[in-house]
């Protein structure tokens, strides 16, 4: 056993990484107990007392936690979550993306991966598949967003199907565009998280950023553009086919959803099921699933999906 002092001189900084009521110390001790770790708050410092192993594994992730701070990032437990586990896989680069109003760093082995492919400006065509609260769309929005800050794309494109999860639209006042907007928000919400509403309304108006009903995609060829297909499992067979084919010169597609949250009406195949099927053995199709080992909401909604899994009930 060991003991060592992590140093923060700044007091601020170390009531960050401790935490309210030092959850943050806390969470370090249950995520790495089978080393015994002790983490308590002195005067200068976090002292960490354990196993070598897990007291070296303690100081690299409150490092990497540090680095997120000065980067920008929340002082969250799954800011520290996705520290630990970048500590826990040294060799593993954990991808980071630049030139957004505020960093975005994979939090789990799986969205480093899926990271990594989306970094990757050969794949013109990538499936992020996956369980709630797993980042798969607001990483490939972030990805959208930093391609289109860097002048490689001219437009960000985010397109979803207006299919509610037991909702009407025909109930809701207004036209079909105020009808749908609710639909969008959350795209709405990490535009605003990425770029600031001042730039993003800036850009808006030029036309380099679009959110749109499916339904408004027919008929169009989508020309030097990141496109986001969002809630794909709600899209129909046709629609899936109809979006997928509108992929135009110097463009690329990122196609999110999750196989197992189907909304349609009926005994509808899910556009989303039925392309992974299809054009699994396609070259230049890239296919990425995140589990909910990468969920980054609160820790209790992976505990919800592996429950409801292990159940076989919907």
């Amino acid at each position: 056993m060991v003991s060592r002092l992590y140093e923060v001189r700044d007091a601020e900084r170390l009531r960050d990484l401790c935490g309210p009521h030092h959850r943050h110390l806390t969470l370090l001790e249950t995520r790495l107990k089978t080393y015994g770790l002790q983490a308590e708050s002195q005067g200068g410092g976090i002292r960490l007392s354990g196993t070598q192993e897990g007291v070296s594994i303690a100081e690299a992730a409150l490092a990497d936690f540090e680095r997120r701070l000065r980067g920008g990032g929340e002082p969250s437990e799954m800011e520290l979550d996705g520290a630990l586990q970048a500590a826990q896989s040294p060799s593993q680069s954990f991808t980071g993306l630049r030139g957004l109003k505020k960093s975005v760093t994979a939090m789990t082995r799986g969205q480093a991966k899926y990271l990594d492919i989306l970094a990757n400006p050969d794949n013109a065509l990538v499936f992020g598949v996956g369980p709630a609260g797993t980042g798969k769309t607001f990483l490939a929005v972030a990805t959208g967003v930093a391609e289109l800050n860097a002048g490689i794309r001219q437009r960000l494109i985010v397109t979803r199907p207006a299919v509610e999860a037991g909702e009407k639209l025909g109930f809701l006042p207004g036209t079909l565009e105020e009808k749908v907007d609710p639909y969008m928000l959350p795209i709405w919400d990490s535009l605003r998280e990425l770029m600031g509403q001042e730039q993003m309304e800036r850009r808006m108006a030029r036309g380099e950023i679009e959110v749109a009903p499916i339904a408004f995609m027919r008929g169009r060829t989508l020309k030097n553009a990141f496109v986001i297909v969002d809630e794909a499992q709600n899209t129909t067979a046709a629609q899936m086919k109809m979006v997928l084919t509108r992929l135009g010169r110097d463009s690329r597609m990122v196609v999110t959803g999750d196989p197992d949250q189907v909304d349609l009406p009926g005994n509808q195949e899910s556009g989303l099921k039925q392309g992974l099927r299809i054009l699994k053995d396609v070259e230049g199709i890239s296919v990425h699933r995140l589990t909910a080992a990468d969920v980054v909401r609160h820790g209790l909604v992976s505990r919800i999906i592996d429950a409801y899994a292990a159940s076989g009930e919907s």
